[in-house]
């Protein structure tokens, strides 16, 4: 009989183990060593888990113990490719709830800044923006072009793509320009920021921004768990956010206007 094998070694009660398969279903077993002793001479055994067809396949090691994971194709057809990840129980403890302290608690969220002048052969730009918005394209139609409209039309200066980039620009430094002329940053996390060029690397702008462990960027949630924030970018996961989950576009844009036209002592 053929079979994938994971050792576990000794796990602790109520680990989860996560076993991802590729191709056709499969049979996943989690068994102590005493039943894959027995799984391995075709003799009658114990195990978690059965016919898999869907993946990941994810089971709790029910108490503290030597551990191993068998994953076959006995009784089934085709090829399948699997892998195993253990997470252990402090990781599925649940996470805080998303800071949400008032804006104006935090005052180096809206920052002094002289405007960055421009470099040889590049048009004279002088202007200092209110705000800078870091996303990526999904998420323009539903919550970044509402929000930097609501900003705009509320008398902000917002440095968002559509609003200033034209045919022929150099996109990398409008970026640097719209982030050294910014007194306000904006980060909108989703499912597809992460990961990609242009919206880690603005991220990456304003992060080198923060000193002396002040609070230099607004993160927006948008369906996307603490976790996966985590997962991502563990440093601002205990930031100050919004969440679209408990705040509409309207009523973020209105605590961003508070605190940058009425900013708070320094």
């Amino acid at each position: 009989m053929k079979f994938t094998h994971y050792k576990l070694g000794h796990v602790a009660g109520g680990t989860v183990v996560e076993v991802t398969i590729k191709g056709s279903a499969a049979n996943v077993r989690l068994m102590d060593s005493s039943n894959f002793n027995s799984y391995k001479a075709r003799r009658s055994h114990r195990y978690l888990g059965g016919l898999a067809k869907k993946s990941p396949v994810r089971l709790s090691v029910p108490r503290s113990g030597t551990w191993h994971v068998a994953v076959d194709l006995q009784g089934l057809q085709g090829t399948v490719q699997s892998g195993i990840r253990v997470i252990p129980v402090a990781a599925l403890k649940p996470l805080p709830p998303i800071n949400t302290t008032s804006l104006r608690d935090i005052p180096s969220l809206v920052r002094n800044v002289l405007p960055d002048h421009a470099s040889v052969g590049d048009p004279v730009d002088d202007r200092v923006f209110d705000v800078f918005i870091s996303h990526t394209s999904e998420d323009k139609a539903k919550v970044v072009r509402p929000l930097a409209t609501a900003l705009r039309e509320a008398g902000l200066s917002v440095w968002y793509d559509e609003f200033e980039l034209q045919i022929g620009d150099s996109l990398r430094r409008k970026i640097d320009k719209g982030l050294a002329n910014s007194r306000f940053g904006v980060v909108v996390f989703s499912p597809a920021f992460f990961g990609r060029g242009w919206p880690e690397y603005e991220l990456d702008g304003l992060v080198t921004r923060t000193v002396e462990g002040g609070q230099i960027l607004l993160p927006i949630w948008h369906n996307v768990t603490k976790r996966e924030v985590m997962d991502h970018s563990p440093s601002l996961v205990d930031r100050v956010a919004r969440s679209t989950a408990t705040h509409t576009i309207e009523e973020i844009a209105a605590e961003i206007v508070d605190v940058i036209q009425n900013p708070a002592e320094k």
